[in-house]
């Protein structure tokens, strides 16, 4: 049997083919009456493939597949080979007696590390139906009523014969949840060290235990969106999953596929939408995996200045290939296909754009052109985007670049990459240099608060307080705060609160919003016990309100990728450290004001201008008493009066 057309091969070969995981892996069938498994996997160097596996006895001679005409690709069907069932691939190289064992590419649930075998299985629907099933009898009965709907299936509606998702609600709204002029609150997060249960040999929580808990928080906290760091099977746990061997897989440290899929679900049916973090741009050098995958560089480059990364020392897909265009693009439509991601956040594209990335004179080799560009890439990147909109219009796809690449979250027909939306590195970088400054220098360092309204709406943005910046001796946000503990907890309220007035989507790192002092560590729960302590529950209480105010006021976000909904007050008062600026919606009527002191010096008869008369009140203020400050400004109503300020500008001290 064969589950391959002529059409599927084609397409696959030709670079067209974006529903791969429909047709290639192991697929548990019925054919000719009897039940086993179907083996596909694209092996074109190879001169002998076969399955090996615990039903076996890991036996290379005995379950030997074939190849199927020129494509490439070799299968199989074996009866009695059932869900359950570990295996690999023993490939047989063309080249220099290679022999190896690999897991399948296309396998949707892995053994878990340091274990390395695939695992025969499919994403069929758990049944919730125990109650049903106890009492059917009295259902059935002849004594009991029977009122019967005779119906086509497949003329009636379009069945998800897998799992039996229950957010139906979200999936049709989703559009007004993702789309430019909603709110994006992104709480961005490690699966494994989120939460842990010491008690249990610190064990991390299982998708399921998630489901509820973190479902839970993101609602207290008021945001949108959840981010995954890659939840891809990866077999080292401290690669955080950037060191991927199964782009198919949910790492099965947390459970199966369907429990992943039932996480997934819960946040939907709670209202928030799940976005994954996916890595296309390299892979790692593990035997069992990916890398010289036939006794050939099948998926990645051969020359090492094309295809290996010397700084992640791992391999670096060769995108020119069609087939593993077919791959990618197919492994990127999978993610939001049979697990409902909302948006995919695309890891390290600079290091895709580029050649000479991470590279010295003499270690790169330029395109066909002369130039650094990395054509396959970009055009890769193009093709990419344009399928995943293609099939969901209603998700994000978000580019982790950190160059001046133009055009990045513009649309291909104007020469741009394709995604909707960008990471503000550049901003990252400078807001938090200029937070680290002591408040009695950062007068000279005005500029780096006020730099990205120069480009701000040349991309779509998010602004991240990422997971990056809080790892290897960069120390925690708030560690990187000035002053004592008290000035420390300021500061990090007016670098929250100034993010959430600039115009962008948000995202932040979990910990971050309680002010967690260590840095993030991967085999460790957060410190929630800090909670216990004011300032850290008053900081989380500031993040959750910023949240809920971003939320309910539409010129907070509605144009955030519009320079309409942005003006300066004033942006030169570097002497005091202060910023004012306004924020608008598309109706005229809805307009903020913000103020940001970036001093511990109170500014009193600090005149502001307004684009407008009438009474103005404070809704928000960083230094309440409920979030840990001062409360030296009580919530105040003041009027605006039409008198020009002594100095000529829109705003500053009184003289």
């Amino acid at each position: 049997m064969s589950l391959l057309t002529d059409n599927d091969l084609y397409l696959f070969n030709e670079g067209s083919h974006f529903r791969l995981y429909d047709k290639l892996g192991a697929r548990v069938v019925t054919h000719a009456g009897t039940s086993g498994t179907y083996f596909a996997v694209w092996a074109p160097n190879a001169e002998q493939v076969s399955v090996i596996g615990d039903f076996n006895g890991w036996d290379k001679r005995r379950h030997r597949l074939s190849p199927k005409g020129q494509s490439g690709i070799w299968e199989g069907f074996f009866p009695g080979v059932g869900k359950g069932t570990l295996f690999k691939y023993h490939i047989v190289s063309r080249f220099n007696g290679y022999r190896v064992d690999k897991a399948d590419p296309f396998s949707i649930f892995n053994e878990t590390p340091p274990k390395t075998a695939s695992i025969v299985w499919d994403l069929d629907y758990h049944w919730g139906d125990r109650e049903w099933m106890a009492s059917r009898r009295q259902h059935n009965a002849l004594d009991k009523p029977m009122a019967t709907y005779e119906m086509h299936v497949g003329s009636w509606r379009v069945w998800d014969l897998d799992y039996h998702w229950g957010d139906h609600e979200w999936m049709a709204s989703r559009r007004q949840h993702n789309a430019l002029d909603k709110p994006m609150a992104t709480y961005e997060m490690h699966v494994g060290s989120w939460r842990r249960v010491l008690a249990e040999g610190n064990r991390s929580l299982s998708y399921r235990e998630l489901a509820t808990q973190l479902a839970d928080y993101l609602q207290q906290m008021g945001y949108t969106h959840v981010e995954f760091l890659p939840v891809m099977d990866h077999p080292f746990f401290g690669s955080w999953g950037y060191q991927i061997t199964g782009y198919f897989a949910p790492s099965g440290n947390y459970g199966t596929p369907q429990d992943f899929m039932h996480l997934i679900d819960s946040l939907h049916q709670r209202g928030i939408g799940v976005i994954l973090d996916w890595v296309p741009s390299h892979f790692p050098t593990d035997e069992h995996g990916l890398a010289f995958f036939d006794g050939s560089h099948l998926y990645e480059h051969a020359d090492a200045r094309q295809g290996y990364h010397p700084e992640w020392k791992s391999y670096i897909f060769n995108y020119g290939r069609t087939e593993v265009q077919s791959f990618l693009i197919s492994n990127a439509i999978f993610w939001l296909d049979r697990y409902h991601a909302d948006g995919l956040r695309v890891d390290a594209v600079a290091s895709m754009l580029y050649l000479d990335y991470a590279r010295k004179e003499g270690e790169w080799i330029p395109n066909r052109y002369g130039g650094r560009e990395n054509i396959e890439a970009i055009n890769f990147l193009r093709r990419m985007n344009e399928e995943v909109y293609k099939y969901r219009s209603d998700v994000q796809t978000i580019a982790e670049e950190s160059t001046a690449w133009p055009m990045v979250s513009r649309p291909n027909y104007v020469g741009g990459l394709g995604f909707g939306l960008k990471w503000d590195m550049g901003w990252m970088h400078d807001t938090l240099e200029y937070m680290s400054k002591d408040p009695l220098f950062r007068r000279y360092h005005h500029n780096k608060l006020t730099f990205r309204m120069i480009y701000a709406f040349h991309e779509n943005f998010v602004l991240p307080l990422s997971h990056d910046e809080v790892v290897y001796g960069k120390s925690s946000l708030i560690g990187k705060m000035p002053g004592d503990e008290w000035q420390k907890f300021a500061n990090l309220r007016a670098l929250f609160g100034y993010m959430y007035a600039q115009p962008a989507k948000k995202l932040l790192f979990m910990g971050g919003e309680f002010g967690q002092w260590r840095e993030w560590v991967h085999d460790s729960s957060l410190d929630w016990d800090l909670l216990d302590y004011p300032l850290h529950a008053g900081l989380q209480r500031w993040v959750e309100d910023l949240n809920r105010l971003y939320r309910s006021e539409p010129a907070l976000h509605e144009l955030d990728c519009d320079p309409a909904g942005f003006e300066w007050i004033d942006c030169n008062d570097a002497d005091s450290s202060v910023l004012s600026l306004i924020r608008k919606a598309k109706s005229s009527s809805a307009i903020m004001l913000v103020l940001c002191n970036f001093t511990p010096v109170p500014r009193y008869s600090y005149r502001v201008g307004t684009p407008r008369g009438g009474q103005w009140q404070e809704i928000l203020n960083s230094d309440a008493a409920r979030y840990g400050g001062s409360n030296m400004a009580a919530t105040w109503v003041t009027s605006a009066e039409r008198k020009p300020h002594p100095s000529g500008c829109m705003a500053g001290p009184i003289p």
